[in-house]
This record gives C-alpha cells, sequence and structure tokens, in this order.
C-alpha cells in the first residue's frame, strides 16, 4: 500500500510503490478513485486517475490491484454504452444519475443474466487457442463464438449446451494433467493487441455507401483511413455515416472527447436505424462508448485502446469490423496535458514526443488476420479516426503524424461545408492507396469499365479546377466550347453525383450498382455532348437539354427501380440526336 504524496489534476505522485509495475491499476483514496500507474521512479508511481480528484490529500492510500487496465470479454457487449473505462453507463444512470459518482463502481457485463449457450465442440477433440467451443445468439445479428482463451490447448473433457450466467463454467479442459474451467467470460489487457496467427494484405473494399468514398478514395476492409477537417466541415456527420452504413459485421463507435449532444445523436440514432444489412435495429450489431469532453481527461485516452482491444475481440470471432475514432485530436490533447503534468520534454506544439508512436499504435492494430485456432478463419479491423486540426492547419502535430500511418486521407474542405455541399470531401485533397488495388475487385464486382469511368470523372474534375482560374480571371465567355461542356459535366459531377444529403431515405445510402449506374449516366452524357459539338452544335444548347433535369434528380432514384436509368439514358440519346439532325 503505498501513499499520496502530490496531486496535480488528474495526476497523483503516490511513494511506497516499490512492488508495483507499469501500467498497473490502482485504487486510490477512500472512493477508491481507479487510476492507472503512467510512471515509476524508485518507489514511487504517477497515476492517472480516470476519476475527478477532488478531495484527495497527502497521506491517502494507494491500492494497487496487481492487473493492468482490462475489459471484460464476453456475451452482452452488444448494444451496450460504455464510458472510456469500460463502465455501463446504462447502470451507472440507475445508480447514480445523471452525474456519475465519483468511485462508482460496476460490472461492465452483467454477471447474473443467463446466455443460451450452445455447444459446438465435442468432448474427447483437441482444441487450440482461439478454437471455437460453442456460441450465443446475442442479437438476431450476432453469433457470439465462445473461444478458448490465448494461451491454452487441451483436449476438451466435458461440454454442456445450456443456460449459463458468463462466470458458469460451460467447458473443462483437459491440459498438462490439469483440469481448467472454461467461462463465457474472458479479461484481456487494452494496452497490447490480441494475439493471432498471420496478418495480411487487405483485398477487398469496405463499401460505405458514400459515393464520393466508394468511387474516388475507397478504403480497404482492414484499411485505415481518417477524415480531418476545421470546425463545422461536418467530421461526425461522416463518422455517423460510416457508422450506419460500412458493410463491417460489427461496429464498435468511440466518442473520444467530443461534445455530448453529438454522442447524444448517436444514442438516439442509433437505435431507430434499420441496417441496411440485416434489417434489424444498427445497434443490434454496434458497442459504443462515449467518453465526452466533459469526462475526465485521462478516461479519454484510455477509450482508444478500449474501443480497439473490443474490436479485436470480436476480429477473432472471424467478424469484419469497423472502429470509428471520433477524435483522436482530442486523444491527442489528452496525452499532452498528462504529458505536461509529468514535466516531461515536449515536443512540437507542447505534444509528447512519443505521439506519433502512439498514433502508429493505434492504427497498426487494425488489419486483415488469420485468427488462431486450427481453422483458417479471417478477421478484419478497420480503423477510421477524425482528426480535428486547429483552424483546419493540417500542418499541426497531430495531422502530419496521422498522416504518416494512414492510407487514405479524406479532407473535408470548409469552403465545401460553407457552399452546403456535403459530405464535403475535397476530391482534389484527398487521397487513397488502396484504389490501385481494389480497381481489380471494382471491375471484377460492379463493371469491367468502373476503373475506366472514374478515372474520367476525376480527370474531368481536375480540368474544371484548372479552367475555374481561367473563369475568374476572364469570366466564363472565354472559354472554348469544349471546355464549357467540361466544366458542365464537372458541375453535374459535383451537384448531381458526389453531394449526398446524409437525410434524405433515399440519398442517405447508395449501393455500388446504383453508384456505377449513376457516373456511367454523366459521362455517357459527357461523351455525347462531344459528338454534338463535332456536329456544330452550340455548347449552350447541349447544356440546356431537358433531360439534365433528370440526370440531376437520378440520385433519388430508389434502388429496386434503376431500370429508370436505362429509361434516362434512351431519352438523353433522344434528346441530342434531335438535336444534330
Amino acid at each position: 500500500m503505498g501513499k499520496v504524496i502530490k496531486v496535480a489534476g488528474p495526476l497523483i505522485v503516490a511513494s511506497g510503490m516499490q512492488e508495483c509495475r507499469m501500467f498497473d491499476v490502482v485504487r486510490v483514496g477512500k472512493d477508491r478513485l481507479i487510476g492507472e500507474i503512467i510512471e515509476l521512479r524508485g518507489d514511487k508511481a504517477s497515476i492517472q486517475v480516470y476519476e475527478e480528484t477532488a478531495g484527495i490529500g497527502a497521506g491517502d492510500d494507494v491500492v494497487s490491484t496487481g492487473a493492468p487496465l482490462s475489459v471484460e470479454l464476453g456475451p452482452g457487449l452488444i448494444e451496450s454504452i460504455f464510458d472510456g473505462i469500460q463502465r455501463p453507463l446504462t447502470t451507472l444512470l440507475k445508480q447514480s444519475g445523471n452525474r456519475i459518482t465519483r468511485g462508482v463502481e460496476a460490472s461492465p457485463l452483467d454477471h447474473n443474466k443467463k446466455w443460451r449457450f450452445i455447444a459446438t465442440a465435442t468432448a474427447g477433440s483437441q482444441v487450440f487457442a482461439g478454437d471455437e467451443l460453442g456460441y450465443v445468439q446475442e442479437t438476431p445479428s450476432v453469433r457470439h463464438k465462445i473461444m478458448i482463451p490465448f494461451g491454452l490447448e487441451g483436449i476438451i473433457k466435458s461440454i454442456n449446451s445450456g443456460d449459463y450466467t458468463i462466470d458458469q463454467t460451460v467447458a473443462e479442459l483437459l491440459t498438462d494433467d490439469r483440469l481448467i474451467p472454461i467461462t463465457m467470460l474472458q479479461k484481456c489487457g487494452v494496452r497490447t493487441g490480441r494475439a493471432y496467427a498471420e496478418k495480411t494484405s487487405p483485398s477487398s473494399p469496405m463499401i460505405t455507401g458514400q459515393r464520393v468514398i466508394d468511387t474516388f478514395f475507397p478504403i480497404a476492409r482492414g484499411g485505415v483511413a481518417a477524415i480531418p477537417g476545421p470546425f463545422g466541415s461536418g467530421k461526425t456527420v461522416v463518422q455517423h455515416q460510416l457508422a450506419k452504413w460500412a458493410s463491417a459485421d460489427i461496429i464498435v463507435y468511440v466518442g473520444c472527447g467530443e461534445r455530448g449532444n453529438e454522442m447524444t445523436d448517436v444514442l438516439n440514432e442509433f437505435p431507430e436505424l434499420k441496417d441496411p444489412q440485416t434489417g434489424e435495429p444498427l445497434m443490434k450489431r454496434t458497442v459504443l462508448i462515449a467518453n465526452t469532453s466533459d469526462m475526465p481527461v485521462a478516461a479519454r485516452e484510455a477509450s482508444i485502446y478500449t474501443g480497439i482491444t473490443i474490436g479485436e475481440y470480436f476480429r477473432d470471432m472471424g467478424y469484419n469490423v469497423a472502429i470509428m475514432a471520433d477524435s483522436t485530436s482530442r486523444w491527442a490533447e489528452a496525452l499532452r496535458e498528462m504529458s505536461g503534468r509529468l514535466e516531461e520534454m515536449p515536443g512540437e506544439e507542447g505534444y509528447p514526443a512519443y505521439l506519433s508512436s502512439r498514433l502508429a499504435e493505434f492504427y497498426e492494430r487494425a488489419g486483415v488476420v488469420r485468427v488462431l485456432g486450427s481453422k483458417d478463419i479471417k478477421g478484419s479491423i478497420s480503423a477510421i479516426g477524425a482528426v480535428s486540426p486547429p483552424g483546419g492547419d493540417l500542418s499541426e502535430p497531430v495531422s502530419q503524424a496521422t498522416l504518416r500511418i494512414i492510407k487514405v486521407f479524406w479532407g473535408l474542405s470548409a469552403s465545401l461545408a460553407y457552399k452546403r455541399h456535403f459530405p464535403a470531401v475535397d476530391w482534389i485533397l484527398s487521397y487513397s492507396l488502396y484504389s490501385d488495388r481494389l480497381n481489380s475487385w471494382y471491375n471484377e464486382n460492379v463493371s469491367q469499365d468502373w476503373s475506366t469511368l472514374t478515372t474520367q470523372a476525376m480527370a474531368i474534375l481536375q480540368e474544371e479546377s484548372t479552367l475555374q482560374e481561367i473563369v475568374r480571371l476572364v469570366g466564363a465567355d472565354a472559354l472554348s466550347s469544349k471546355d464549357k461542356i467540361t466544366m458542365d459535366t464537372a458541375k453535374s459531377i459535383r451537384e448531381d453525383y458526389l453531394h449526398q444529403d446524409a437525410f434524405n431515405e433515399i440519398d442517405t445510402y447508395t449501393s455500388l450498382a446504383k453508384q456505377y449506374r449513376m457516373l456511367k449516366l454523366i459521362i455517357t452524357f459527357d461523351k455525347l455532348a462531344r459528338q454534338a459539338l463535332e456536329k456544330n452544335i452550340e455548347a449552350e444548347d447541349i447544356i440546356e437539354l431537358k433531360v439534365k433535369e433528370k440526370i440531376g434528380r437520378a440520385k433519388y432514384t430508389n434502388e429496386n427501380n434503376l431500370a429508370e436509368f436505362d429509361e434516362i439514358e434512351s431519352e438523353m440519346k433522344k434528346e441530342i440526336t434531335r438535336l444534330i439532325n
């Protein structure tokens, strides 16, 4: 047992801690506030406390639990809402009301609830770490596999289906002449990644239903992406859209230091949203971690590790997991505050020198892996982090450190946001290093000319940005007929294709089949328009054709009625033919 000798906000220094280890969890004072050792010097330990430290003074007791910060993993995770250190917020609400009482303790998972365990392994069979013993149908969307814990292997002595709590023995494992009881509950430290057999290269896209992303800047399943942008540019809405519609089996949404009203929106929306994959409410495959800006700063730092560890657990079941971190800038600010209180040598703009390595540790835990076990099963984690650079300055340390790690950059533009163009992803600034690798998948699974269409569309947008300089200098009348068609097509791509209404029931999500038909319609019109120019038709006459309005409204075509695109294309050809003749 140690004694407090210094209190500096969430940082406490205690003496008499020579028996402790780095990252051990401790309890501080009579309220047993939870904290974590982040520095050891002799018998003195620096402790970051995850709760308000008012009232703590010199001489208060500090008791080590002897274990690192861990999460409980088992049935009951799905649909749960936790804080940054996996305390269940719905349980805490019942215990202490709207404001969390200091020192309050609650098990992350319900240890009294019984779950129907269905055994899939048989007694007498040889099993290894990661092998499936059975499953619990946790929600209609999630088959929760019960696996052999890491580090164990042997022969199943007994196993029985039935109703069990997560603490009760569902099987017995004979290993090295020892009989080990296996329960549905696992505990896992959050600071280091869970073990896997092999990491492989991502080869298929994570479909998001957001046209600007899927078409121009796709993210691979198991990839890493960042969404940087200034205040008001729509980072959180993009994160929400990805969480709602991404083609992932499990969603882990980490609200890390964001405004409470934004987390409230998530908590209110997700139970009402229908999952496009299953038809069930989206919460049936979602875990939420809410650590808002008014919660203790130290817990904000832990929340990202809590989220990614829960994600790894579902990955080990063979699921494709998407984790949304909103935002890593707030997390980095928590690192900076704790580093300052530790009196460490500051790096650029006061951030700790290890900022880049900590960010890399988080993003590197994403990827496609072959999981542990005797069967060849793959799972993945796709990590998407929002970055909130002050004033939209991408040269600041968090943005630069993130850019060195991630492979997809969805740069949000303040000017697009002010024009009410959402999602405000800047197509000139953004990039995806997965595009070349994924083009073959798109060509094979969507259409053979997918990559050709997207290349043409991006070339038109880039040419438009060059032509806009001429328009600003001498006016649109100075443009040639071909350039006027280029400007018109680019406008159609921007307004009719890239602009997407997150709050419109039809436009909020677009399948790849519909994305292809929409883009093909615009590029086909561009091609026919250029053919008409060769027949000496005025550019203005082409631009004013009535079919242009139908092309603009094609985004509101129902997914089940894509035949309408054939009708629009047919009408387009008739109008241009009539114009030529």
